[in-house]
């Protein structure tokens, strides 16, 4: 893991933080797990949940840039999944099991990780937050009003995707130059590499799980990452390198 004080030089230019969402400040991928198993268990009679699983994986991959990110395209991956299981054969209440499934996921309350708020809290005090992430509009929407964190950020940008464009396109937007910008999430794949390519910073905080999509071999060893077990060691980390610049 790259030394916290790798940061030293540039951290006191940063003024903009930008914040993942999805097991960043909420849980989120166990309630798809949860979703998932219970799916792969009404299909039981046809495939064993682990070959259910990988199919389903397949269809969400393949119906990724037709549907993107978010619960609705998990709910309609799921159908297809379940077509496609039972070789045409599932019944129409099966099908409607899965929908209710499905709104069961969307509907479900948002559990903050430790920590989270009260990180806001301080850190908006003193830096211009916004919340970087994707998926669904109305989704991901929801979730932040359910969660009560939608005062703490100055911009709200719900991407299409996560990848080098994306944040170009966002940090141009709000005319934020990469070497003051720090992002802060729990994918790798997602909220660091891309910001790094960009010449920002990144700090990565590990979730306990991670959905597949978004995994990679590929550690950082770049000047300007870092990576914290909590959310709650953020404004501490910031602030001490910031005094002793």
């Amino acid at each position: 893991m790259p030394s916290p004080l790798s940061f030293i030089n540039l951290v006191y230019m940063i003024t903009v933080i930008g914040f993942d969402a999805d097991d960043t400040l909420w849980v989120n991928e166990p309630n798809y797990l949860e979703t998932e198993k219970e799916f792969c268990r009404m299909l039981s009679a046809w495939k064993p949940a682990e070959e259910t699983s990988a199919l389903l994986f397949s269809t969400e991959m393949a119906n990724l840039e037709l549907y993107g990110y978010g619960a609705k395209s998990f709910i309609l991956s799921m159908i297809e999944t379940a077509v496609s299981v039972s070789a045409g054969q599932v019944g129409a209440l099966t099908i409607s099991e899965i929908t209710r499934l499905g709104k069961s996921l969307i509907n479900k309350d948002v559990e903050l990780l430790d920590g989270v708020e009260e990180t806001l809290q301080q850190l908006s005090a003193g830096y211009r937050l916004i919340l970087a992430t994707k998926g669904d509009l109305a989704d991901q929407e929801r979730k932040l009003g359910k969660s009560g964190l939608e005062k703490y950020f100055h911009h709200i940008e719900i991407m299409r995707d996560k990848k080098d464009d994306n944040y170009r396109r966002l940090l141009n937007h709000l005319d934020i130059p990469a070497a003051d910008f720090l992002m802060v999430g729990n994918s790798l794949k997602s909220d660091i590499i891309p910001v790094l390519n960009l010449g920002g910073h990144a700090i990565h905080i590990p979730y306990h799980t991670t959905w597949q999509h978004e995994k990679t071999d590929d550690l950082p060893v770049h000047p300007f990452f870092t990576e914290l077990r909590t959310i709650k060691q953020l404004p501490q980390f910031i602030a001490t390198y910031e005094s002793n610049h």
